[in-house]
This record gives C-alpha cells, sequence and structure tokens, in this order.
C-alpha cells in the first residue's frame, strides 16, 4: 500500500517535475513577423526547432510592432512573472533609433531589462540593431549601446539580428525595413547560433 501511495505522488508530481523552460523573446516588429504570418516570424521557426532537437524549451514571444525600449520595460515584469523564463532574448531599440529618441533614455531602459531577468534568475541575450549611415553620429552611439550594455550586463550578446540578409533587397518587404518569411529561416540560424550554449 506505501508502495502504491508512492507511485501515485511521483506520478502525480511528474508534470511539475519534468515541465518544459520558457524562452521570453521581447522585441518589435521584426520579431512579431509584421507583414507575415505569425507562425513564420523567427520565434515561432525557433520553437519548431527547439522541439525537432528535443529541447526541453518553449518559446513565448510577446513581441509587438512598434515596441520601444520603454514599451519592453514596462511590460517586462508581469511577464517575468507570468512565464518564468529560463532565457530572456530582448530585441529592442530598432523603433527608439528610427525615432531619433534619447540613446541614454534607451541605454536605461534595456539596462533595467537586463538587470530585472537576471534578478528572476534568467539567463539574457541581448540582441542589437544598426541604423542607417545616414544617422551620423547618433547611429554609432546607438550600435555601441548594445555592446556596452551586455559587456556589462553580462548578457550574451548578437551584435545585429538581420546581419545574414540585411545586404540582401530579396529578403525585404516592399518598405525595404522588414523581412519576408523567405529571411525568417536564416535569421534563424543567425539567432541559433548564439543562443544554443544557453540552452543548459
Amino acid at each position: 500500500m506505501r508502495l502504491f501511495l508512492l507511485l501515485f505522488a511521483l506520478l502525480c508530481s511528474a508534470p511539475a517535475a519534468f515541465a518544459g523552460k520558457t524562452i521570453l523573446v521581447i522585441g518589435d516588429s521584426l520579431s512579431a513577423g509584421y507583414g507575415i504570418r505569425p507562425e513564420q516570424a523567427w520565434p515561432a521557426l525557433l520553437g519548431k526547432r527547439l522541439a525537432e532537437k528535443r529541447f526541453d524549451y518553449s518559446v513565448a514571444n510577446l513581441s509587438i510592432s512598434g515596441e520601444t525600449t520603454a514599451g519592453g520595460r514596462s511590460r517586462l515584469l508581469p511577464a517575468l512573472k507570468q512565464h518564468q523564463p529560463a532565457i530572456v532574448i530582448i530585441a529592442l531599440g530598432a523603433n527608439d533609433g528610427l525615432r531619433g529618441l534619447s540613446l541614454a533614455q534607451m541605454r536605461d531602459n534595456l539596462k533595467a531589462m537586463n538587470d530585472a531577468a537576471r534578478t528572476a534568475g534568467a539567463r539574457v541575450m541581448l540582441v542589437g540593431m544598426r541604423l542607417p549611415p545616414n544617422y551620423g553620429p547618433y547611429a554609432a552611439e546607438f550600435e555601441r549601446n548594445y555592446a556596452e550594455l551586455a559587456a556589462n550586463g553580462k548578457s550574451t550578446f548578437l551584435p545585429f539580428l538581420l546581419e545574414p540578409v540585411a545586404a540582401q533587397a530579396a529578403y525585404f518587404q516592399a518598405d525595404n525595413l522588414h523581412p519576408t518569411a523567405a529571411a525568417q529561416p536564416l535569421i534563424l540560424d543567425h539567432v541559433w547560433a548564439s543562443l544554443q550554449p544557453l540552452l543548459k
């Protein structure tokens, strides 16, 4: 009888014990899949790859088109409480840069997000962006912010999300800003190379 009760208790607790871990992606339109079907966006493809490779992770993609670092910062704490992620991928800043918002504020927002995620026990991957050269010194400082934040915040750093497709117009939609569905697997491969070491 005792053995039966012990086995019953173990079976009841098994789902919680073996529950998969979560990767939380908080980004903007580049991660939300603007202009394409949500299941075609790289975070959705990431979920499929994790399943195919039998990694015990799921993906919660909380990316929103038009999101800024301020918006992401305001949404992160509730998301951390809800999802309790093992890994947080922060892919924000493009809209701050394109709108010419304060880089000091952008830096503060990203730092606060990194610190909050790490305090919650998550490993952090910071994904950078680049601005067109015509933004001048602002673009240089914008890009430098990411590298400094990642180094100081002890985060895994991917310097440029669109690196594998940026120079190929065929991989962009008519607005020349948002990648097509065909570009998403290439972006995923790029992200995967930096993300895989975090999949403990």
